[in-house]
């Protein structure tokens, strides 16, 4: 159960980003656009300074969990860097990105009521599926043990700090004696990078189960 949990934490913000330069800051929402459209880094970071908190609070607001909350603002973040290159066209931001946050936040609640269906259904006993879960389990702790050898050293210490041993954000900062969006961004990068490397194998798993289902 842990090694699935852990693999559907993994919709986070992709890559690391240092903090955005004072000019950076200055600029409106269309000026930042711009720069996003041609792949500006420092231009997404000052976006994702300026409405995370205000959309976080937001999806609390209608999710009541915190942590789910964030899955959601990550994944619009995601969303908006994959789509950088037509951010020119977006009129108002801050609309577009609590429309999208809206949409998200609907995705979210039907997944809890399926989840919550699922959980209310009683079990199907079956020896031989509980053998196969096992294997499944033991093939995907092996993938995701290669792929954490594979990240970068910073990388690969937030990760199993925060995934592994459940710490927090400021208790790594703490322990790393860095600021909690550098946590944020080295955690986003180490999730991405396993995400990429356990596609292929997640393909199969999920290819095997649809056939023997």
């Amino acid at each position: 159960m842990m090694l699935i949990n852990l693999l559907i934490s993994m919709k986070v913000l992709p890559f690391s980003l240092d903090t955005p330069a004072a000019p950076v800051a200055a600029c409106d929402d269309a000026a930042l656009l711009r720069a996003l459209a041609q792949d500006d880094e420092q231009a997404f970071a000052e976006i994702y300074e300026r409405y995370w908190d205000d959309l976080h609070a937001h999806a609390c607001r209608k999710l009541g969990c915190p942590h789910e909350a964030e899955e959601v603002v990550q994944d619009l973040f995601v969303a908006l860097w994959d789509k950088r290159h037509r951010a020119a066209g977006i009129e108002q931001l801050k609309a577009y990105l609590f429309t999208a946050l809206k949409y998200r936040v609907i995705d979210c609640i039907r997944a809890q009521a399926v989840r919550q269906a699922h959980a209310a259904a009683p079990p199907a006993p079956s020896a031989h599926r509980g053998t196969e879960e096992a294997v499944a389990v033991g093939d995907l702790a092996a993938a995701l043990a290669a792929s954490l050898r594979r990240l970068p050293g910073h990388a690969r210490e937030v990760f199993r700090l925060s995934r592994l041993e459940h710490r927090t954000v400021p208790e790594i900062a703490a322990h790393l004696q860095v600021s909690p969006k550098t946590v944020e961004y080295h955690l986003a990068r180490s999730l991405r990078m396993l995400r990429g490397c356990l596609r292929e194998f997640m393909v199969s798993v999920l290819l095997l189960a649809v056939l023997n289902g």
